[in-house]
């Protein structure tokens, strides 16, 4: 039972008592660095009700508690703060009680829970993934993970974007350049060979356009007819029409790009349970838009188009159908969301993991799915993050200059290496066995730089800076679990049975402390659906226990009881390590 369970019904009590006055919520929080305490009341919200100095106030409660709970130690009050010292046998039980609980933190659902379903990914197949996607992935993964920690039961899956003008400029760059190259004759991975052509279309188009413009051209004429662009539209419209030479070659390059992706999601750690295509889903939706007319929420105008009046809700007024009768990714976006939910009939919720400059899309979704009625509606979330740009800048995936994610695995494995080699602690292991370290280490550094930042802010990645061995890093991380192993490895006695320790020293209890908040914060982090709580929680626990590594001997002590503890302590942060880690996607080695 957490210290705010045990003390809010009898500070209750207290102040019913004390005041004949029935509160219905206490205030808890922290207790500042520069006061005793463990926990502290935030005496100010009671004044709304009880009249009177808050230091008298707190003062009351304070010693209402020392007399009537033995969990109280002594308390002072600042201001408005009251400030409560709990007893040493209370952490003690409450470690005794964790230790053995190897998924501590963790949180069992109940089979009424509805699913929550993940999206994230959903790439384009006309290029690779690269740093941008990479963020989303993480991003995405760890919010599915956690939530799945929380008690609720998840999905993940994503919408690949495998049709449109943007396939067209690949596959027609192919057909005119690629002399039937393929990954196996190039040795290239699939999609890496897509997005070469992508490249080369854009190359080339720019190529058109000016030799257009010197021909007296404007340069809005000159974009609209370069004959390049011309036959990538034909070569959509013969998409469209199932034209089977262009569908054929549709085919064989998204599969290039398919198992292409499938290598880059397999060396990131992520996965799907499902995948959608907009191939077969953009059709989708166009059936509710009749429905909505029929319902008045949707309205026609005079040349046939559909459209919804958000005005009063303060937002626009929004296509849905366009006069000819062709959905817009509108349309799409409400029939897959209905799709889904018919596929998987548990899910009561969904998380879009979406850049932001989609937050628009967004709100007019969210809302229209509202307003036609879906009860699970209320439950949908954009995971809305910021962009991601390296210190050279940004990147454009025509002209070819983003960071390819596999480049960036590789770069940073061997950014890993080079550090690794520099610390030179690597004597006894094979190539094999630092391969590995150098990949977890590497990937480590990425994931959690990536991640510790809040998903709402725009970052600069800086792959050396995320490798430092010191700091808020992945790494240093890491390298604290391996000491700990360390420790356990040479702790050549039972450290299982529970501790009859009595009296705990100051690093101690602050470790307890610290070890107590996990279930809030993996709580806190999936209600907030941000990896970074959960990744900045690991570096104060990190943070907690070397502070108690460099205060108290371990091994050392002399006092058995002690030893025991301690080497108990310090196996449970390793266990919250990696089990805060695995939730983020990271791996820890046992050496390092």
């Amino acid at each position: 039972m957490s210290l705010q369970e045990i003390l809010s019904p009898s500070i209750k009590t207290a102040i019913y008592d004390l005041f004949e006055v029935s509160i219905e919520k206490i205030e808890f929080q922290a207790t500042r660095k520069d006061f005793e305490g463990d926990i502290t009341v935030v005496i100010f919200p009671l004044l709304k009700v009880i009249k009177g100095n808050p230091v008298e106030i707190g003062t009351k409660i304070g010693k209402y508690l020392t007399e009537n709970l033995q969990e109280v130690e002594k308390f002072n009050v600042v201001a408005g703060f009251l400030n409560i010292v709990i007893s040493d046998a209370y952490f003690v039980n409450f470690f005794n009680e964790i230790f053995p609980n190897k998924t501590y933190g963790f949180c069992s659902g109940t089979e009424n829970d509805k699913a929550v379903m993940v999206e994230y990914s959903s790439p384009n197949t006309n290029k690779p993934l690269h740093l941008g996607h990479v963020r989303n992935n993480l991003l995405g993964y760890s919010v599915a993970e956690i939530i799945k920690a929380s008690g609720k039961k998840v999905y993940k899956t994503q919408i690949i974007n495998d049709r449109g003008i943007h396939i067209c400029k690949s596959m027609l760059a192919w057909q005119k350049f690629g002399q039937g190259e393929t990954p196996l004759t190039s040795g290239l991975k699939g999609d890496h060979l897509v997005g070469k052509y992508y490249v080369r279309f854009d190359q080339e188009y720019k190529s058109e356009v000016s030799d257009l413009i010197s021909k007296g051209f404007t340069e809005e004429e000159a974009k609209k007819t370069a004959p390049i662009i011309l036959e990538a539209q034909q070569m959509l419209l013969d998409w469209e029409a199932a034209k089977s030479e262009v569908i054929q070659l549709w085919k064989t390059m998204n599969q290039w790009v398919y198992d292409g992706f499938a290598q880059t999601y397999e060396s990131l750690g992520v996965n799907f349970d499902s995948y959608y295509y907009e191939s077969n889903t953009y059709l989708l939706g166009k059936e509710v838009v009749q429905l909505g007319l029929e319902k008045g929420i949707f309205e026609k105008d005079p040349d046939g188009s559909v459209w919804i009046d958000l005005t009063d809700d303060g937002l626009d007024r929004k296509i849905v159908l366009r006069s000819d009768g062709t959905a817009v990714y509108m349309t799409q976006d409400i029939g897959t969301a209905i799709q889904r939910v018919k596929d998987f009939s548990d899910v009561g919720g969904m998380v879009y993991t979406v850049g932001n400059e989609q937050d628009y899309h967004f709100k007019v979704l969210f809302l229209i799915l509202k307003k036609l009625g879906f009860d699970w509606a209320a439950n949908l979330f954009h995971l809305s993050y910021g962009m991601v740009e390296l210190p050279s800048g940004k990147m454009k995936s025509r002209e070819g200059t983003v960071v390819d994610a596999d480049d960036l695995m590789q770069e940073m494995t061997i950014t890993a290496q080079s550090i690794s080699e520099e610390l030179g602690k690597l004597e006894g292991y094979s190539n094999e066995e630092k391969a590995k370290l150098y990949k977890t280490i590497g990937l480590g550094a990425l994931k959690y730089y990536i991640l510790k930042v809040d998903p709402k802010k725009s970052m600069t990645f800086n792959p050396e800076e995320s490798v430092d061995f010191a700091g808020n890093t992945g790494p240093f991380i890491q390298y604290t679990y391996a000491r700990i192993q360390s420790i356990l490895r040479k702790a050549n006695f039972d450290f299982i049975t529970p501790t009859e320790v009595q009296i705990l020293h100051e690093k101690e209890k602050e470790l307890v402390k610290q070890l107590a908040l996990f279930p809030e914060i993996i709580q806190n982090a999936a209600q907030n659906h941000s990896p970074a709580l959960l990744a900045n929680y690991t570096y104060d626990l990190v943070k907690e226990f070397n502070s108690f590594y460099q205060n108290v001997s371990i091994l050392g002590e002399e006092n058995q009881y002690k030893k025991v503890f301690r080497v108990q302590l310090s196996q449970k942060v390793a266990d919250t390590i990696k089990l805060a880690f695995g939730l983020l996607g990271i791996d820890v080695p046992d050496r390092m």
